[in-house]
């Protein structure tokens, strides 16, 4: 049969085989993206952004300040934003709710910035969103003097009334979670004191780095990170490394598919990123980095990857906060390999755009794979993929995982709602076909 990737919109179809071959760039790393654009808004002057991720999800971000009055620009086709910095204190309250798709970041980190900006705002988004948990967001919040409110379940919409200041909390989180820690930091700019997070383990530090870049002093003692309220940001110029959630699927494309050789241009390799690389490599993957260098205060680097036999391990617990938007497609990587892989300590991918774990074992269970699953994770015996019909239930990574998983299956794979796609890698199908999947 031969292989292609058929169907633009809802269902992407993809027929068994073929390999991954040549010299690629994925989008900017939307984490990256989403936090130069809310920076660059309540900076002080000019911030230029190249690079930036123009997904779904950063367009709701940008969307948002727009509509809370901050001028942001697009230029050559997109490569260029700028974004005319509101400043402390300049934000207006939007006329309407602000609506944040389908994106947890966009959302969290809203709430950090808004809670002590002192105007009224609705904080929604789509169905997938209005499940999302927002109380380990709104709980330090309110302890800093925060007034705000959830659905009765605690998820959105959220509602933020004008208040008195906020104050500087010392804050130990329960879970490890970037976007908690980013959201009470942020909202620390805007409090009396000092706000302090303490990690229960490391998580990607994109806010730290690119505060500083601002202009703002950050203090990291191993665990705790530190900010002194009232600190003002400066416009800066800022270059998006290439994502390596994104990128993580041509890896693990390249490592499963016999014959495969990639080169990745660019990709952002921040230390708190790469515990894909970390466990593919336990795996026996084939991941050669090359051109390392710094770019705006993250590490960058090319990176080649060639097919090689996986085989499965026992995840380190103190990985899984470092990989943890990348384990539907290490699930596929796992599926490929031979013996049993183990994950545990990966409650929180049951929180995400959906639940990962279950949407996961259903989708690999229905091409054949063996597998148990646990309330914080899942042990997944490589064999034989079949062909599956596979619902993303609204998942960009479900949807982008199993077309990859097509590489090794015997059958088609057929992805509903694989629109949802376009929320963090909007050119996904155009280079995945060009590097040879459906080729």
């Amino acid at each position: 049969m031969t292989s292609g990737i058929t169907g633009i919109g809802e269902e992407l179809i993809v027929e068994p085989g073929g390999a991954l071959r040549g010299r690629l760039r994925v989008p900017g790393d939307k984490s990256i993206s989403h936090r130069a654009v809310m920076f660059g808004a309540l900076a002080d002057g000019v911030t230029e952004i190249r690079d930036c991720l123009l997904g779904e999800d950063v367009r709701a971000t940008i969307a948002a300040f727009r509509a809370m009055g901050v001028r942001i620009e697009e230029f050559e086709d997109g490569r260029l934003i700028r974004v005319h910095g509101a400043g402390q204190g300049g934000l207006v309250p939007p006329a309407d709710a602000l609506d944040l798709g389908n994106s947890g970041t966009s959302i969290r980190l809203i709430t950090g910035i808004l809670a002590g900006a002192g105007i009224a705002a609705t904080l929604t988004g789509d169905a997938s969103l209005r499940r999302r948990p927002m109380k380990r967001v709104t709980e330090p919040l309110a302890r800093m003097g925060a007034r705000l409110a959830t659905a009765p379940n605690g998820t959105p919409p959220l509602v933020l009334h004008p208040g008195a200041p906020l104050h500087g909390i010392e804050f130990p989180m329960s879970v490890a979670s970037a976007q908690v820690k980013s959201a009470v930091l942020l909202a620390g700019l805007n409090a009396s004191g000092r706000t302090c997070v303490i990690e229960p383990a490391p998580t990607r530090d994109h806010t730290e780095r690119m505060l500083r870049g601002f202009g703002v002093r950050v203090d990291v003692d191993g665990l705790r990170v530190c900010l002194d309220g009232g600190q003002r940001l400066r416009g800066t110029s800022i270059t998006v490394p290439a994502d390596l959630s994104s990128a993580a699927f041509l890896i693990v494309g390249a490592s499963i598919a016999p014959g495969s050789d990639v080169l990745l241009e660019s990709v952002g390799v921040n230390p708190t990123r790469t515990g894909v690389l970390d466990i593919l490599e336990r795996m026996g993957a084939s991941i050669e980095r090359s051109n390392e260098r710094d770019v705006g205060g993250e590490p960058v680097a090319d990176l080649r990857v060639r097919a090689a036999p996986l085989h499965g391990i026992d995840v380190p617990r103190e990985l899984v906060p470092l990989a943890i938007d990348e384990f539907p497609i290490l699930f596929v990587a796992a599926a490929c390999a031979d013996g049993v892989t183990r994950v545990r300590g990966a409650d929180e991918l049951r929180h995400k755009e959906s639940d990962r774990i279950a949407t996961m074992a259903a989708g690999l269970a229905a091409a054949g794979i063996e597998l148990e699953t646990f309330d914080d994770g899942v042990e997944i015996t490589g064999g034989r993929l079949g062909g599956a019909t596979i619902e993303s239930h609204g998942d960009h990574r479900i949807a982008m995982s199993f077309a990859i998983s097509a590489l090794r299956a015997a059958q088609p794979m057929r992805i509903t709602g694989a629109s949802t796609i376009a929320t963090s890698f909007p050119s996904f199908v155009d280079l995945a076909r060009g590097a040879g999947l459906g080729l």
